[in-house]
């Protein structure tokens, strides 16, 4: 870990923006869309003394405001300009830039985290996170055996999609209940799929049992549909997609049913940004969720690392998880249904199946190079 003072003069050499693609195990169903493969943005910036650092963001239209192109406009941007610049000044021009896209600014962010060696992202202990993991089986016995499988794998926490159609929804949350028991607990997620009639009407029917919460019924901007499923709702409301800054949250904490608020880091910026926002949940008399599950392991290790030090229930960044191929050489270890971080462990690209996987690529230095 660099000292403060040796942080001011790490000097940023050379930046590389690149979009891959991993395609998933199996597709990722969603109110929103079917998604089949993680195409994210990956930022490495590298030191004039060999000091190194990634992060990532990937863009679902719909899911944000932000567009694909629009994001890699900014990543270009940004690698042009940090280029030459010490760290906090770099750290200084993407924070600017974080209204004009949070996920490529929180990708370049998360980067300059990792090269100056934020405390939070250096293990000096080891530490264990206990992930959620989805269940989308929809056929009777296959989502029985699927529920079987994921307990057995040690989750005790399972996330339900919904935001189909809520009748169809509420008769699949129930027959999940029956099949868990008393041996995890449940989190439905609508993904912004239900209007307010039909929010209302199937978050008032559900049967608290077992259930955590229900997540972001209406679409993002609709603040007033939301409150209005959050008030009628039978279980606490969590609100996602709505959320970009610490004004969203001040306004979630002011709404009648709502318990919880999830953050990401690619939605928050920088480790101190994020961290700055799950204070402002709890300020706020809710309580924060943590993790980005359509992250592949760049950002789902930087999520645990903060979840480990500031969040007491299941995290989400469980997107490394869904994808046939990891791109770390050192896989971030993963058992018994939780991230488990050793001590000193610090990640490595595997370079080679990152080169392979890339679509687009832009490089910046003494020589800018596109491909």
């Amino acid at each position: 870990m660099l000292c403060a003072e040796r942080m001011q003069r790490v000097q940023i050499e050379q930046v590389s923006a690149r979009q891959v693609d991993l395609p998933l195990r199996v597709p990722y169903e969603v109110s929103l869309a079917k998604i089949e493969r993680f195409d994210p943005f990956v930022i490495e910036v590298r030191g004039t003394d060999g000091e190194h650092g990634f992060g990532e963001a990937l863009i679902i239209p719909g899911y944000t405001t932000e567009t694909v192109e629009g994001s890699w406009r900014l990543c270009e941007i940004l690698g042009s300009r940090v280029v030459g610049m010490d760290a906090e000044a770099a750290k200084a021009v993407a924070r600017s830039h974080v209204h004009d896209g949070v996920g490529a600014a929180s990708a370049m962010l998360a980067a300059l985290d990792m090269l100056t060696g934020h405390p939070l992202l250096a293990t000096r202990a080891a530490v264990a996170v206990p992930l959620l993991a989805p269940v989308q089986s929809s056929e009777p016995a296959a989502l029985a055996e699927e529920i079987e499988r994921t307990l057995a794998q040690g989750f005790r926490t399972l996330k339900v999609k919904v935001g189909f159609d809520w009748q169809r929804d509420l008769d699949h949350v129930g027959r999940i209940q029956g099949l868990v028991g008393d041996r995890a607990t449940l989190r439905l997620d609508a993904n912004q799929g239900f209007d307010s009639v039909d929010g209302i009407a199937f978050a008032s029917r559900l049967a608290p049992q077992g259930i955590e919460l229900f997540e972001q019924p209406c679409p993002l901007d609709d603040w007033r549909a939301n409150a209005a499923v959050a008030v009628r709702s039978a279980v606490p409301v969590m609100l996602d997609e709505s959320i970009y800054d610490l004004g969203d949250i001040d306004r979630a904490g002011a709404m009648d049913g709502v318990g919880f608020v999830k953050l990401k880091l690619k939605k928050m910026g920088s480790v101190d940004m994020l961290i700055e926002g799950l204070e402002r949940i709890r300020a706020n008399g809710l309580t924060p969720v943590l993790g980005d599950g359509v992250s592949l392991e760049i950002g789902c290790w930087a999520e645990a690392c903060v979840a480990a030090h500031a969040i007491d229930n299941a995290g989400e960044m469980n997107g490394f998880l869904k994808t046939r191929e990891r791109v770390f050489e050192n896989p971030l270890p993963f058992s018994n249904g939780a991230i488990r971080i050793p001590a000193g462990y610090r990640p490595r690209l595997d370079t080679d199946l990152v080169e392979r996987c890339t679509l687009r690529k832009a490089t910046f230095g003494k020589q800018t190079l596109r491909a």
